[in-house]
C-alpha cells in the first residue's frame, strides 16, 4: 500500500514535518511505501483557475496524491484552523484524489492540544469523498519534541501516534480490498 503524507508547514525543521516523517517511518516498518510531500520544499502557487494547474509543483502534488492508496494530512494549528499552505494545496485536489481512500488527520499545536484544525480537515476530507480515520493525532507543547532519530520524546505522544497509525493502516488496508 502506498501512503502519501502531506506536511502542511512552511517552517524549516517543523514539528508537523517531523510528525509526518515519524508516521512514514512507522508505516515503512509495516511494509508500506510512503512519500512525504513537504509543503516547505514544494512551494505551490496560490490556487486559482487556469494555468496554475500546469505549475510543476502542482503537478508533483497531483501525482503524489493520485498515486496514493491512502493519505495523511498534517498541519500546524494556526488560529484554530489548518495552515494556509495546506488549505491551498487541498484546493488543487478534488474528489478524484480522495474518493474512498482512508485519510488520517494530524496536527501540531502550540498549546497542549489542538482539535479545531482536525475538525476542519475532517470536514474537507468528507467533502472530497475521502474516508476519515476515526483516530486522529494532535501533539502540543512538549509533545512536539523529537529525538535525534526522529522519534517523539514524550512516551504518551509516541504511544498515541503508534495507536492512531495502526488504526489508520488497518482501515486503509480494508478499504483497498473493497475498492
Amino acid at each position: 500500500m502506498k501512503v502519501t503524507l502531506i506536511a502542511g508547514s512552511t517552517r524549516p525543521d517543523a514539528s508537523t514535518t517531523k510528525l509526518c516523517q515519524y508516521i512514514a517511518r512507522l508505516l515503512n516498518e509495516k511494509g508500506h511505501e510512503t512519500e512525504v510531500f513537504n509543503l516547505q520544499e514544494h512551494i505551490l502557487p496560490l490556487y486559482g483557475p487556469g494555468e496554475a494547474y500546469g505549475h510543476e509543483e502542482v503537478q508533483k502534488l497531483s501525482a503524489a496524491a493520485k498515486s496514493a492508496d491512502a493519505l495523511v494530512l498534517a498541519t500546524p494549528e494556526y488560529h484554530g484552523s489548518l495552515s494556509g499552505v495546506l488549505k491551498n494545496a487541498l484546493d488543487f485536489l478534488n474528489s478524484d484524489y480522495f474518493n474512498n481512500k482512508a485519510v488520517l488527520s494530524a496536527n501540531s499545536a502550540g498549546g497542549v492540544v489542538g482539535t479545531a484544525s482536525l475538525l476542519h480537515l475532517q470536514t474537507i476530507v468528507r467533502n472530497l469523498h475521502g474516508i476519515n480515520c476515526p483516530e486522529w493525532i494532535s501533539i502540543g507543547g512538549t509533545q512536539r519534541e523529537f529525538d535525534a532519530e526522529g522519534a517523539p520524546v514524550d512516551e504518551g505522544a509516541e504511544l498515541r501516534i503508534r495507536t492512531a497509525v495502526a488504526s489508520f493502516a488497518d482501515l486503509a488496508e480494508k478499504l483497498n480490498k473493497v475498492f
